[in-house]
């Protein structure tokens, strides 16, 4: 059986590795044939591309796929996979993200694919943006909704955004987690050797966040509330993985803000085989991030053994279980985040029972084989049910 994922970019993120998780698990089963189609990666963001090339045959480029709206580019993107699909005959089309999930969507649609899937990693509308943006997005995804026969989501929230949209019915959602290679955050230690080489001493207490540095991404909240935190931490230090766009304002800001020179440590881009051990430094980590699905680093945190704190948004609550595996808060408290670091920075067996739960609650979840196998299972539903398994 043969199925076609497409993805506008495959810069180094949540959506893209799940994506490539998928790709790289389903090949290994022998009864399936699997391409990954990706516009070109470029930008501070990091690539995945190297891993995907290391697959003869897996990935295929298409320079047409770009992430800004540009009509010609479009246009010629949904004639050339048209044309692919047409050509080759795939089982099922399975979109992610924004521009590959409409144009992919309906260019499968349009060829013939007989089952068209769409992976819904984060929202593409909602209070994060104005009411002309969110009424252009609603629209764009109705309409890719009515070529789409099933969606799979990374958290129940999505699907609720979703159904409340208009997109859709409950029957064509699956929530799929986003699954990943547990080994490594499962047994990691802290890393005397990485520590020292990122300036982080022994009896600091260490807030981590890792996102793109980006708006949206909760890393204004976490400068607004760090001047406290310091007060009521003196310990405190900030370690902040990832890179972007807006590197150079944050780094200003942690020059520049009273009682905070020397507190942050930007590591930069941090390839994911490489975010365990960082983690393995971290005290606690801090998602407040205004537009998520649901992050991966959070199950990544908890696999090892850290807790969490986290803005109650879209799905951040299907993992950050308030007083289970951390505390979830809602959007924009800052007192609250302020407070929960503190409580954690003094209460070392609260941190430890929080950690352990979270531990063992991610590793009955969050395997990458239990990803790969719920889309082996949904694809062989969908094709049999339409009569297509095995043609």
């Amino acid at each position: 059986m043969r199925v076609s994922h497409v993805i506008t970019r495959l810069i180094v993120g949540g959506a893209q590795e799940n994506t490539l998780s998928s790709v790289l698990g389903l090949g290994r089963i022998p009864d399936w044939e699997v391409e990954l189609i990706s516009g070109l990666t470029s930008g501070p963001e990091g690539s995945l591309e190297p891993i995907a090339r290391a697959v003869p045959g897996l990935l295929r480029l298409e320079s047409s796929l770009v992430r800004p709206v540009h009509p010609l580019m479009d246009a010629l993107a949904y004639l050339r996979l048209r044309s692919h699909f047409r050509r080759t005959r795939p089982h099922i089309v399975h979109t992610h993200s924004g521009k590959a999930g409409i144009i992919g969507r309906f260019a499968a649609r349009h060829a013939g694919v007989p089952q068209v899937i769409h992976t819904i990693h984060g929202p593409s509308f909602g209070p994060f943006q104005g009411a002309a943006a969110n009424t252009i997005f609603r629209g764009a995804e109705r309409a890719a909704g009515q070529q789409t026969d099933h969606f799979v989501v990374v958290a129940e929230a999505m699907a609720r955004q979703y159904l409340d949209a208009g997109i859709g019915d409950s029957t064509q959602y699956t929530r799929i987690f986003s699954g990943f290679d547990l080994a490594p955050f499962l047994g990691v230690q802290r890393d005397p050797e990485l520590a020292e080489r990122l300036g982080l001493r022994p009896g600091e207490f260490v807030v981590g966040k890792v996102a793109r540095l980006f708006q949206l991404k909760g890393h204004d909240e976490l400068f607004n509330a760090a001047v406290e935190m310091v007060r009521r931490v003196p310990t405190v230090r900030f370690l902040l993985l990832g890179d972007g766009p807006w590197r150079a304002r944050f780094e200003t800001m942690a020059a520049t803000m009273p009682g905070l020179a020397g507190r942050f440590v930007f590591a930069g881009l941090v390839p994911p085989s490489e975010v365990s051990r960082y983690l393995g430094l971290m005290d606690v980590l801090v998602h407040l991030s205004r537009r998520e699905g649901l992050a991966r680093v959070l199950p990544q945190a908890l696999a090892a053994g850290k807790p969490v704190i986290a803005f109650d948004c879209d799905g951040a609550a299907e993992v950050c279980r308030d007083l289970e595996t951390g505390f979830l808060l809602q959007p924009g408290d800052l007192p609250g985040l302020v407070d929960r670091v503190a409580r954690l920075a003094g209460d070392a067996e609260l941190a430890r029972r929080l950690g352990v739960t979270g531990r063992s609650w991610v590793r009955e979840r969050f395997s990458e084989e239990a990803l790969v196998q719920s889309l082996d299972a949904l694809y062989r539903r969908l094709l049999h049910r339409s009569g297509d398994l095995f043609q």
